[in-house]
């Protein structure tokens, strides 16, 4: 069963009966034999005079534009940031550590200290053991 197919000016008339002439939603759909969702459906898209209703269609359009066009350039960004990462190596994975003291362990009673450096420039991630507090 498909359902009913109106012509526009059939649609504009009935939403005339409702806003200018004045009668109840109810009583134009069930004279007109239209159900009262389709005949608010057409007073929302019909019930504006001409000017408005082609300028809300017109800023419609520049919305769905914009909102393509947002997700073009998100799905851009990251991409290049996906790029920027991987083309870096691993120092992001280190770049919250510049120093610091990995685990301490006792080498002939004199406690020793590992430490971790990143070398910003070289992204060279290096580690050596040093007496403790002197790091």
């Amino acid at each position: 069963m498909s359902a009913k197919r109106y012509t526009e000016e059939f649609k504009i008339e009935a939403v005339k009966q409702v806003t200018e002439r004045g009668y109840k939603v109810a009583e134009v759909s069930t004279r007109l034999g239209i159900t009262t969702h389709s005949l608010y459906l057409w007073i929302k898209r019909y019930g504006l005079p001409e000017p408005e209703r082609v300028a809300n269609l017109d800023q419609a359009a520049e919305i769905r534009r914009l909102k393509n066009e947002l997700n073009r350039v998100t799905e851009e960004r990251d991409i290049l940031k996906k790029a920027a990462v991987g083309s870096t190596g691993h120092c992001n994975a280190f770049a919250s550590l510049s120093r610091g003291v990995i685990n301490a362990s006792v080498f002939r009673g004199r406690v020793l200290s590992l430490v971790a450096t990143v070398s910003r420039s070289a992204c060279e991630y290096t580690e050596r053991l040093v007496p403790s507090g002197k790091y």
